[in-house]
């Protein structure tokens, strides 16, 4: 299992969005430090997660929400 997530940092007001295998070890991650950009936001929380049976569709749903370079469609996605 893969999954898309967003995460969101209330100390930055900014979101933001990726692909993983293993969700929990990569939030730890973002809120260890380990990050050069998530860094600066830290504590961050996940607002959003789909899931994708492969690794190829979690990082083509990422890139594609990357794409669309929108807060409002990032924030109309998780008010879904």
């Amino acid at each position: 299992m893969f999954v898309t997530y967003i995460l969101f940092s209330q100390k930055c007001d900014c979101y933001y969005v990726g692909s993983t295998s293993n969700l929990v070890d990569r939030l730890n991650r973002h809120n260890g430090g380990r990050s050069t950009f998530t860094k600066r936001g830290i504590p961050w929380v996940v607002v959003y997660q789909k899931e994708y049976a492969t690794k190829s569709e979690a990082y083509q749903a990422e890139l594609y929400i990357k794409s669309q370079k929108s807060r409002k469609y990032i924030e109309e996605l998780i008010a879904k």
